[in-house]
């Protein structure tokens, strides 16, 4: 990717803005921040026009094009335009008890077809590989048949598939057979771990977004290409690596936390800093993350997404209403509550510092000289009526600016895993109006130069993530035989999200024994990760 120095665009959308960068090797040629729109779509189009417009390249000269997207985020929070889902459990007699959609918010349920749709199946699997009882084929037909017509996606999970996964197989030929080719099909094993409940959750919110996420990316496609780029489009996964579009069309569950994501991976590479801790603020919120050699730390608990608990692997962040636009509640001198409101992208309109009546994060900056020039990227200045900060009492002013820092240390205090202080990287637009110096628990705050749209930079880097797993006996087999034997799954998996093969290396590999289960068996999980270009 450095050597050749190729273009590449990148894209992340925020609650507020939506940043975008035109990128040749490790230099911003342009960049921009567009307004996020109701659609997405929108805000992403006008920031793509900017930054052209502003580095005057050619467009057929751009070797790709990534997004750090909320598409399917957004969809699952709004229950909307969400697929219809049939649901096939392979698990009966054994797995009854709970049925598939419990504990689902009844809205979300509703919204992707309800429980009618939902089938527990005879069949699934024993840890060991054999048949718990054979697939019961006619009753998956039977199924299909009362779904024809209203469904357009398909959920599939088996008992211990991803150990062995040839009922899930065998339902999704019947599925195809009858439902034909436009349903969408999705498989358990290829989206999460072990775990029934929270995979069958996981796997069946992957089926209701394929649509809005196919949607997505056409949309994209066709912008880029009638502004004359014709590169392959990439989508920003859960831990900061990238995949091509189509394999994001079949896995959209995979990027739920790629904003995030990105910013993390864009405050790296700007920094140059491997391990401590990303602070990204927004107009509205601010994401905590904890960097563990380039990649954000993975979250060890149960990730809930529109409700619904799943196993998806997602970064470790802790976020906090906490942003420029947070408006400061006081009683004359003494701060009562930092927000929870924001006036988001209103603040140009309600912000003291350009005339409105309420006091904003971003105007204590504005009062104490800390913000002192607008950025390029804004198309407002930083403060429009400044003899409306100055009415302010200065004691006022202090009280906010304290609580600002205590509650920013307090958020990366809970982040470390260490007591010793550690760097702290600062992006995105709010990094400029919060404090930053002697910031407990941190060796040193860096802003690096283009932190305003550090998302987007981290959209750019280029690497394809993947990983594979897979459960041994070591009383059988042998184990570095089947560490080489996942090892070539990843890469595989690797290859098929847009990797080149061979540039595919190993970044971790994690050993877990099953003490519940007879023997020596352990899952191996590796973690890859590979170059989109040389």
């Amino acid at each position: 990717m450095e050597e050749k120095g190729q273009l590449r665009v990148g894209f992340d959308v925020g609650g507020t803005f939506t940043d975008g960068v035109v990128m040749q090797g490790r230099n911003v040629l342009s960049k921009s921040k567009s307004l996020t729109t109701q659609d997405v779509t929108g805000g992403i189009v006008e920031a793509l026009d900017e930054v052209l417009t502003k580095s005057g390249v050619n467009p057929a000269d751009v070797a790709m094009v990534s997004l750090g997207t909320t598409h399917t985020t957004n969809a699952l929070i709004e229950r909307r335009n969400l697929n219809q889902v049939g649901v096939f459990r392979l698990g009966a007699p054994a797995t009854t008890a709970i049925p598939p959609l419990t504990g689902w918010p009844e809205d979300l349920k509703e919204a992707i077809g309800g429980s009618e749709l939902v089938h527990i199946i005879r069949g699934g699997s024993e840890y060991d590989g054999r048949d718990i009882v054979p697939l019961d084929t006619k009753a998956i037909e039977n199924a299909c048949r009362s779904m024809k017509g209203k469904v357009n996606s398909v959920a599939i999970t088996g008992v211990f598939s991803p150990i062995i996964n040839d009922h899930e197989e065998q339902a999704a030929k019947i599925v195809r057979e009858v439902l034909g080719d436009d349903v969408h099909i999705t498989l358990s094993h290829r989206i999460a771990t072990i775990s029934l409940l929270e995979r069958e959750n996981s796997t069946i919110l992957n089926a209701s977004v394929i649509s809005v996420m196919q949607r997505a990316v056409k949309s994209l496609r066709a912008a880029v290409r009638e502004r004359g780029i014709d590169a392959p489009l990439f989508i920003v996964q859960n831990d900061g690596s990238v995949m091509s579009a189509d394999y994001a069309v079949d896995y959209p569950i995979f990027t739920v936390a790629s904003g995030p994501a990105a910013s993390v991976r864009g405050s790296v590479y700007l920094s140059g800093i491997e391990d401590g801790v990303v602070v990204d603020i927004g107009g509205t919120s601010t994401d905590v993350a904890y960097i563990v050699n380039g990649f954000p730390r993975e979250s060890s608990i149960t990730v809930t997404i529109g409700g619904v608990k799943t196993n998806i692997r997602c970064p470790d962040l802790l976020s906090i209403a906490l942003g420029g636009g947070t408006i400061i509640k006081h009683d004359g001198n003494d701060v009562t509550s930092l927000g929870p409101e924001s006036v988001g992208y209103n603040l140009v309109r309600l912000g003291k510092s350009f005339g409105g009546p309420l006091l904003t994060v971003h105007d204590t900056a504005v009062a104490l000289g800390k913000l002192r020039q607008k950025l390029d990227v804004f198309k407002t200045s930083f403060a429009t009526h400044p003899e409306k900060i100055a009415e302010v009492p200065k004691p006022l002013i202090s009280a906010a600016w304290a609580r600002i820092k205590t509650t920013i240390e307090e958020v990366i205090d809970k982040m470390k895993t260490t007591p010793d202080p550690v760097p702290a990287i600062f992006i995105g637009g709010g990094a400029m109006v919060v404090p930053k110096e002697n910031i407990v628990g941190v060796s040193e705050v860096l802003s690096p130069d283009h932190f305003e749209v550090g998302g987007a930079v981290g959209t750019t880097i280029a690497e394809i993530g993947a990983y594979a797993e897979g459960v041994v006996d070591l009383d059988i087999d042998n184990r570095d035989e089947a560490i080489a034997q996942v090892t070539e799954h990843a890469k595989d998996n690797a290859a098929s999200a847009g990797a080149i093969r061979d540039t595919v290396e190993v970044i971790d590999v994690e050993e877990i024994p099953f003490t519940y289960m007879p023997g020596k068996r352990e899952k191996i999980r590796i973690r890859v990760k590979g170059q989109v270009l040389r």
